[in-house]
């Protein structure tokens, strides 16, 4: 049966025979900001939605993080849009400290010169150059993957008015005594030369060793940087351990220095982790500074900021890496290395941006005091103002927010928002504002350093908006709606913005919502890496299946706070299902159908029109229940299984012989296919936005879906009466079908057979439909059933198959599939009997074998009955 049943109407536009992404994205992304339909008034009277993205950093390129996440932005921003909000999606990026002057460096040493060379005002000038040019690169590939955001009101980190925020909010924590600076331990890294946030460390596990060092006949220590000894100044032991009370308050000589230090008592020892002792080095690792603190030890520095050895001796000159194996050596000499273990896997930090082993170092810098901050912060969740998505991770944010350490702001750059700080010559410190005049004169100056990143990303719900001033875009759009953003930067980036929004916006929270999710991973649910050779490029996919596929292959594993597993092959999936969408499209326009008027009464509609329209009432409460929960994927299983199998499987199928007939009831029809497909593509434009824009553009002939209004679901549609007979008709059908399959039947080729209790069923009137899906022929007078077949509601089916199939080729065949199916039991059984894989993979990966054990174990039973009823 062709697509085309009926006359199509004279206006009705014609679709091409298959959807080309290419063809259509560029065009309708480009018409819609024309149109202007993506930005945000603050003049409106409609209620606001707010979303600011997280903002990439300027040297970045799209990755299959970024596409994941703003496909999720994308697809709610849109949904409220259409649901009559005034929707602003914000966009922006960051100006990226380290990352952005490593990459100016490394351009400038191409030609022989460094930073030092221009001076710093020359070399941030060429920073801003490289901007202008070579920066913001994902700008372009978001619009590519169809990014609603309002570029009217694109922001960076460093434009004039955020930085106006930075140094407003800096002066204000400065003035409340929220900011300090002190010498503390820090994460520094040796290549870059500067300080790093938590977030800026990656911590992995390597190959080290681990050396027991006697520093005398009762005191054994364990270090994995041997080269720190030179800067002990204590050995700690737990206060409760018995073993060591006569020690504490007296003294020990430090093997290759000579100096004496004590023997202290400190809760913070474990007892029964090696000996029971630890050497303290406070200027050189955290815990130990913590330590030094509470007993008054001295720290003494034993390295310069590239990691080079300080102390006079043997030593002094040697990279920290080429000390190490030096002292061991020494200590060897002296027969003070009790044991050696190698290797010694343990938990190293590297530098984010260049790979350098991070080293814990005593430095001065400037802190934020973050206990009363983070107070806030956990008790607006506590509250209930802000409400963190899936609930369970709350936990975790409460768990950081609780036990918070100061948090260090400085870095030692040029690129990016100077301290704000000026010193006098008598050692006074002045603190400026936006709106002041620094002090002048001889022996003042600023100070170096500038401000951590995530400072200023941390204003970025509100600085966005216009503050410090009192914008109307403020007053309208602040607080946030949502913040989408992983799980894996609650701690280091929402955290931040919970702090300073509530202390910046008088107690009013960033955002309402806080809706995580995980990490995307390759199709086994390992982590993407360069160095797996398992990276994806979502412009690949892009170019190869189109954005929208792209979208929904990511929106469908999107399930709250989980990992998102994805590979080619789904997102080949995605694009199949895009194509199924047009050419359902393009079989009703084909066949007449329209969304003029209102539908046809209930009375004037047939069984299988209300059970289409039942099934779209059904739909559309159940997609609106869970975009509001924040469950993309059961969002896009719904809206794929009712496009898929209740719209083109079933309905397009029922609808043929209907439209086929003509008349009044194939007119009902065609303003119910309409009607539909009008609603369905309403429904997944927030998630493909692309493909439904030019499908519902040709269907309706109206101005964009982009601002039609949302579907609501209509109560009075739902039909059970409806719904229950046609689950009928599918399963006779679907029963029929298995069993043309399995005896090797032809799609085309037709079969007499008699169909009994029907009427009992309530499906009489249905026969026709059946026949004609099935290719099933009334049984003549020569019939002679040779199978027969039971369904549900006593129906009976008769076949006549004689001279249909070749049975030893089916037997054959079938015998062949029972293996393949047997084969595949064996192997999902062994995975999921082994406890590693179970415990250790994504839920999801482990989801899907399962759905793989249950099919192959349904397979064997279907073929089993399939042989059986093979003719002897």
């Amino acid at each position: 049966m062709t697509d085309r049943l009926d006359a199509r109407r004279p206006d009705a536009p014609t679709l091409a025979g298959q959807y080309q992404p290419g063809e259509v994205e560029q065009r309708r992304y480009e018409q819609w900001v024309a149109a202007g339909h993506f930005r945000a008034s603050a003049e409106s009277d409609k209620p606001p939605f707010t979303i600011v993205i997280p903002p990439p950093n300027v040297t970045g390129s799209l990755h299959m993080g970024h596409a994941f996440e703003h496909t999720l932005m994308d697809a709610l921003t849109r949904r409220k849009r259409m649901q009559g909000f005034e929707a602003l999606w914000l966009p922006g990026m960051d100006h990226a400290g380290i990352a952005t002057q490593n990459l100016v460096e490394r351009q400038l040493a191409s030609q022989g010169l460094s930073r030092h060379d221009l001076g710093r005002e020359k070399f941030v000038e060429r920073v801003w150059q490289w901007k202008a040019e070579s920066g913001g690169a994902i700008l372009g590939q978001m619009r590519r993957l169809g990014d609603s955001v309002d570029w009217d009101r694109e922001r960076f980190t460093m434009d004039e008015g955020l930085s106006r925020a930075v140094q407003t909010i800096f002066k204000k924590l400065f003035d409340d005594g929220l900011i300090y600076r002190a010498n503390r331990i820090i994460n520094w890294c040796p290549r870059c030369l500067t300080a790093l946030s938590d977030i800026e460390v990656e911590h992995t596990d390597d190959d080290g060793e681990l050396i027991s060092i006697r520093y005398s006949d009762e005191v054994v220590v364990a270090t994995t940087r041997a080269e720190t000894m030179l800067g002990d100044t204590a050995v700690a032991v737990h206060p409760d351990d018995e073993r060591y009370q006569h020690l504490i308050g007296t003294e020990v000589e430090l093997p290759l220095t000579g100096r004496r230090i004590p023997i202290v008592a400190d809760a913070h020892v474990d007892p029964s982790f090696g000996t029971g002792m630890v050497k303290v080095t406070p200027a050189h690792d955290p815990n130990d500074f913590e330590i030094g603190q509470r007993h008054g030890l001295p720290a003494l520095t034993v390295m310069d900021e590239r990691g080079v050895i300080t102390v006079p001796g043997p030593f002094e000159g040697l990279d920290r890496f080429e000390a190490r194996p030096a002292i061991v050596a020494a200590l060897r000499e002296q027969g003070r290395i009790v044991a050696e273990k190698r290797p010694y896997v343990h938990a190293v930090g590297h530098c984010s941006r260049c790979k350098t082993t991070v080293e814990p170092r005593l430095s001065l810098q400037w802190f934020v005091n973050t206990a009363p901050l983070a107070q806030a912060a956990g008790d607006a969740v506590r509250d209930g103002r802000v409400r963190i998505e899936p609930a369970e991770l709350a936990k975790r944010y409460f768990a950081w927010v609780d036990n918070m350490h100061d948090w260090c702001i400085s870095r030692q750059l040029w690129w990016g928002h100077r301290i704000p700080v000026w010193y006098g010559p008598q050692g006074e410190i002045v603190c400026v504002g936006p709106d002041e005049q620094p002090p002048t004169g001889d022996g003042w100056h600023q100070d170096e350093d500038v401000l951590d990143t995530w400072f200023s990303s941390g204003l970025w719900p509100f600085s966005t908006l216009g503050w410090p001033e009192q914008t109307p875009e403020l007053a309208k759009f602040y607080p946030t709606s949502v913040l989408v953003t992983g799980y894996d930067i609650l701690f280091f980036w929402v955290a931040r913005m919970m702090m300073f929004g509530l202390y910046a916006m008088d107690g009013e929270p960033p955002f309402d919502v806080v809706a995580l999710h995980g990490m995307v991973r390759d199709e086994h649910g390992k982590k993407m890496s360069k160095s797996f050779g398992n990276v994806v490029d979502p412009l690949d996919w892009i170019d190869r299946f189109g954005a929208d596929a792209t979208r929904f292959t990511l929106a469908r594993g999107a399930n709250p706070g989980q990992d998102v597993p994805v590979s080619e092959e789904w997102c080949q999936g995605s694009r199949n299902f895009c194509n199924k969408l047009w050419n359902a499209t393009r079989f009703a326009l084909l066949n007449g159908a329209h969304t003029n008027g209102d539908l046809p009464a209930a009375e004037q509609l047939s069984t299988v029109d209300r059970w289409i329209l039942s099934r779209l009432a059904h739909v559309t409460a159940e997609v609106d229940e869970q975009f509001e929960a924040y469950e993309f994927a059961k969002v896009c299983d719904l809206l794929y299984h009712f496009a898929w199998d209740d719209v083109c499987d079933w309905y397009v199928e029922l609808s043929k012989p209907v439209l086929a007939e003509g008349g009044e009831r194939a007119e009902a029809t065609r303003r119910v296919l309409g009607h539909v497909l009008d609603q369905l593509l309403r429904l997944l434009h927030p998630v493909i936005p692309f493909v439904t824009e030019e499908l519902w553009l040709a269907l309706t002939g109206g101005e964009t879906v982009m601002t039609a209004a949302w579907p609501v679901a209509d109560r009075a549609l739902v039909d059970d009466a409806a719904e229950a007979e046609l689950a009928t008709v599918q399963r006779v059908v679907t029963e029929i079908r298995r069993f043309r399959s399995d005896q090797g039947l032809r799609p085309t080729q037709r079969v007499a057979a008699r169909l009994d209790g029907l009427s009992g069923a309530g499906i009489a009137a249905h026969e026709p439909l059946i026949r004609s899906l099935v290719r099933l022929d009334p049984a003549a007078g020569d019939f002679q059933a040779s199978a027969t077949l039971a369904m549900p509601g006593a129906v009976g089916v008769a076949l006549d198959t004689r001279g249909s199939i070749d049975v030893a080729a089916e037997r054959a065949r079938l015998t062949k599939d029972r293996a393949a199916a047997e084969k595949e039991v064996v192997q999902a059984r062994a995975k999921l009997d082994n406890p590693a894989f179970v415990g250790k993979a994504p839920e999801p990966v482990v989801a899907k074998i399962r759905d793989r054990l249950a099919v192959a174990e349904a397979d064997l039973v279907r073929i089993d009955a399939a042989l059986e009823a093979l003719p002897s």
